[in-house]
């Protein structure tokens, strides 16, 4: 995530050198011409709007913080989110989504000008929130496979799992550019080289919101977290040993070559929202920097759509004071610490925000841009700009008019989860899988071994393969989802019937065992709990090949995992090293090339460090990295 880079000979290097010395703005990106196309009526809607209606518009709840659902209709709200783990009521199944998504609808319809809800929710793998979908790898994975156009087929289902519970927008794609793999969302990012990530991120919008945003079958995409947010400095937020939220302390020359490379081409494609980041850069928080959000990226780049705060980003925004003791309700006086909140409103509205993620404070939000408004403290020509931006995303996705499509579509509910979206999902666990090491030709695997032993923290995890963002924000172990493969039950079903397979979950059983994989890795995490300090592989996993080697048995790894990890003597003891990421539900893909049904293709996203020392990739310089960026074997 540091901005020094290491390839110095890169064309993205080449492009910083350049740009040092003379620095272009970037042309605006082409659009479709989806968000303006109805701008007339827009114009003459906003002008029929009272304060209020507009502020609803800009008004965007947490669905599991709201006091009561009809505040929709009472503020008139223009959008509802699912954060991780914020379920409806009822339970968190196809048709639980479905009826809690039509009954905001309802509410939504019931106001004065009746203008339908964005219904947003994080399917950054898949419709990942809902039991019995399908988990893609996450983009570290799909960023090893260089292949745009099954990271577009991909996103094309994820919309149509989404479009079948009735939601119309995903905080998807991430296009950013991590480089320090320390950062808990390394793997969000598809890979530290700049050039892979505008390819990919490019063909995610294009899945997800299709030739035509109104298309029955798109969902509204969000490029995100804009911009910087892979290249904070460690240590430099919440304290010592955090990446998440902090600040990149770079040039304006390296921020637009390497962490706004995914942007121009989102944008070209048609992205309709972009989210800020919770990061600053250089000491001012990305959901305040009026040059970059205003000057940057909607007028330089052309962005046409509406920008959309991160969970709470805006709190951020001013330091935090400590509050009199009469303002206290559950804390000792003078010991909570608070910012000024509407002093916050102020600042990002002014700064070119449209929508605010304001969870539960969303009746103060309210309120307090509304005083705003009328103390002249945020004109109402921003408002007025912000409401168009939001109700241009919505006339172009079909919402506004006389039929607008709000109900689930039946014909997609019955391809939720279904057999040929599981094969998409199968062939792109086979496609991000990295051959590392492959000493005395063990892999291909024959099928007609005679026993084949697993162990490992990951062997028969289907929560470990699938990561944070999974079910629950920071994701689970064990079967946490329905349906999906392990990798325990994908190596039975590919052996022939006469071999034996045997698990444990630390070695034990091995005895008679021709061969042993060990599957190893991470405990799933997501943001913020997932930055560390030390990237070694745990001792109980590294333990548990070395039992293996003691034993005598060829030792084929699985790295199951978010980022690149220091293997130390388990990089010497394997016959085989496999980095498999975080593959998602579909554990199949995996034995498809251990048993060399499809071959080894995938390349790395990020270069693999030997030691804590090369981390950042900074650091590596003339030292050798372990495995280097794009190293991949083959059978």
């Amino acid at each position: 995530m540091r901005h020094a880079l290491f390839r110095p000979f890169s064309c993205i290097s080449l492009a910083i050198r350049f740009s040092l010395l003379v620095f272009p703005e970037i042309s605006p990106a082409a659009s479709p011409g989806w968000l303006t196309a109805h701008d007339t009526e827009i114009k003459a809607l906003v002008a029929r709007m009272t304060l209020q209606e507009k502020v609803g518009q800009m008004t965007q709840p947490d669905l599991g913080a709201m006091k009561d659902l009809s505040d929709i209709q009472t503020l008139c709200l223009g959008s509802v989110l699912s954060g991780g783990g914020s379920d409806p009521q009822s339970g968190n199944t196809l048709s639980d989504w479905s009826n809690v998504h039509q009954e905001c609808q309802n509410l939504a319809r019931k106001t004065r000008l009746a203008i339908p809800l964005l219904y947003g929710v994080d399917a950054v793998h898949g419709h990942n929130n809902v039991l019995g979908a399908v988990i893609f790898p996450h983009n570290i994975g799909l960023g090893c496979t260089r292949n745009p156009a099954l990271i577009q087929e991909i996103s094309q289902i994820t919309a149509k799992e989404v479009r079948a519970t009735g939601i119309q927008w995903t905080f998807a794609p991430c296009v950013a550019v991590p480089r320090d793999i320390r950062w808990g969302r390394t793997y969000e990012g598809y890979s530290e080289d700049p050039a892979i990530v505008a390819s990919l991120g490019r063909a995610a919008v294009r899945g997800l919101q299709g030739d035509n945003l109104a298309g029955s079958q798109s969902v509204v995409g969000c490029a995100k977290h804009f911009v910087g947010d892979g290249g904070t400095i460690f240590g430099s937020t919440r304290g010592e040993g955090t990446l998440d939220q902090g600040d990149a302390r770079i040039d304006e020359a390296t921020l637009r070559a390497v962490h706004m490379a995914g942007y121009p081409p989102a944008i070209d494609a048609g992205v309709a929202t972009i989210m800020p980041s919770y990061s600053s850069w250089n000491g001012v928080k990305c959901s305040g920097n009026k040059y970059l959000l205003t000057d940057v990226l909607k007028k330089e780049l052309g962005f046409e759509g509406f920008l959309i705060s991160d969970y709470n980003a805006i709190d951020q925004l001013v330091p935090p004071t400590r509050r009199q003791a009469a303002d206290l309700s559950d804390s000792a006086a003078g010991q909570v610490r608070t910012p000024d909140y509407k002093k916050c409103i102020e600042i990002s509205i002014n700064a070119g925000m449209d929508m605010v993620m304001v969870t539960e404070r969303y009746r103060e939000f309210v309120s307090l841009l509304q005083e705003l408004v009328h103390e002249n403290k945020v004109p109402v020509s921003r408002i007025d700009d912000a409401v168009t931006r939001i109700l241009r995303v919505k006339f172009a996705h079909g919402l506004m008019g006389d039929n607008p499509r709000l109900m689930p579509d039946k014909a997609l509910q019955a391809e939720f989860g279904s057999p040929f979206h599981r094969s998409v999902a199968r062939k792109a666990v086979s496609e991000s899988m990295v051959l590392l090491k492959n000493e005395g030709e063990h892999l291909p695997l024959k099928s007609t071994i005679r026993r084949i032993h697993l162990t490992g923290s990951g062997a028969d995890n289907l929560g470990m393969q699938c990561g944070g963002w999974t079910i629950d924000w920071q994701g689970g172990q064990g079967a946490i989802t329905q349906g999906g493969t392990t990798i325990l039950a994908a190596v039975r079903n590919a052996v022939s019937p006469g071999t034996t397979v045997t698990c444990s979950t630390e070695g034990a059983d091995e005895q008679g065992a021709d061969l042993a994989i060990v599957v190893v890795g991470e405990e799933p995490y997501a943001e913020m709990e997932g930055d560390r300090t030390d990237l070694t592989l745990n001792g109980k996993d590294a333990g548990t090949v070395s039992a293996m080697k003691a034993a005598g048995l060829p030792v084929i790894v699985l790295v199951l995992s978010g980022r690149p990890l220091v293997l130390g003597e388990v990089a010497e003891q394997a016959d085989a090293i496999v980095a498999a990421w975080l593959p998602g539900s579909e554990g199949d893909g995996i034995a498809d090339v251990l048993f060399g049904k499809t071959p080894f293709t995938g390349k790395l996203s990020f270069s693999w460090p030997k030691t804590m020392a090369q981390i950042p990739a900074s650091r590596i310089g003339k030292n050798a990295p372990l495995f280097p960026l794009g190293f991949g074997l083959t059978h």
